[in-house]
C-alpha cells in the first residue's frame, strides 16, 4: 500500500528531474528571444532554478533520502513544445509572445507541483521542507507574473503587428467596407480585449 510519503517522494523526484531539464532549456529560450527584457528574465530565472535544485536536495535530506530524479514526462513534453515553437516562429514578430506562452506553461506546471509538495510536506509534519518548497513556489509565481507583464507590455502587441501587416496585404476591411491600412479590423459592438496570458 503506497503512502502519502511515497507520493511526496515520487513527486519530489519528478521535480528534481524537471528542474535539471529546465536549467538546460532556459539558455536556449534566452537565445531565441529578441526582446532584451525577456532575455534578462530567462537568464534571471536560470539562476533561481539552479538555487531551486539545491533547495530540493535539502528537502530530500530532511526526509533522510538522497536526491534522485525520475523522468518528468510532463516537462519533457512542455520543453519539446517550446523547442518547436522557437524553431517555427524564429524571425517572426510573434517569437517573444510564443516563447512567453511556452515558458508560462512550464511555470504553471511547476506552480501546481510545488503547491502539492508544500501541502504534503506540511501534512507529513516536516515544516523545514514545507518552508523550502514554499520559497520555490513563491519564486515560480513571481516568474509567471513577470512573464505576464512582459507579454502585456510589448510582446503581444509585437505579435499583432504581424497580423496587421497580413490584414492589409489580404485586403481586410472594416465594418464600413474601407480598407484600414496597418490596422486591426474594427468591431463597433466589442471592446478591445487585453492579453490572453493571465
Amino acid at each position: 500500500m503506497k503512502t502519502l510519503k511515497d507520493l511526496f517522494l515520487d513527486e519530489l523526484a519528478d521535480m528534481y528531474d524537471a528542474e535539471h531539464r529546465i536549467i538546460k532549456a532556459l539558455p536556449k529560450l534566452a537565445k531565441a528571444a529578441t526582446c532584451s527584457d525577456l532575455k534578462a528574465a530567462f537568464q534571471s530565472h536560470l539562476k533561481q532554478t539552479e538555487a531551486q535544485v539545491k533547495r530540493l536536495e535539502q528537502v530530500f535530506q530532511s526526509f533522510g533520502k538522497k536526491a534522485k530524479g525520475k523522468t518528468c514526462e510532463a516537462t519533457v513534453g512542455l520543453l519539446k513544445e517550446g523547442d518547436e515553437i522557437a524553431a517555427e516562429f524564429k524571425g517572426s514578430p510573434s517569437i517573444n509572445a510564443a516563447l512567453i506562452a511556452a515558458a508560462q506553461k512550464v511555470e504553471h506546471y511547476e506552480m501546481a507541483a510545488y503547491g502539492c509538495l508544500h501541502a504534503w510536506a506540511g501534512l507529513l509534519g516536516n515544516r523545514p521542507a514545507a518552508d523550502l518548497l514554499q520559497e520555490t513556489l513563491n519564486e515560480e509565481t513571481d516568474a509567471n507574473r513577470s512573464l505576464t507583464k512582459l507579454a502585456r507590455a510589448s510582446s503581444n502587441e509585437e505579435a499583432m503587428c504581424e497580423s496587421d501587416t497580413n490584414d492589409s496585404k489580404t485586403g481586410m476591411r472594416n465594418n464600413s467596407g474601407i480598407l484600414r491600412r496597418g490596422g486591426r479590423p474594427t468591431f463597433p459592438d466589442r471592446k478591445r480585449k487585453g492579453s490572453v496570458l493571465r
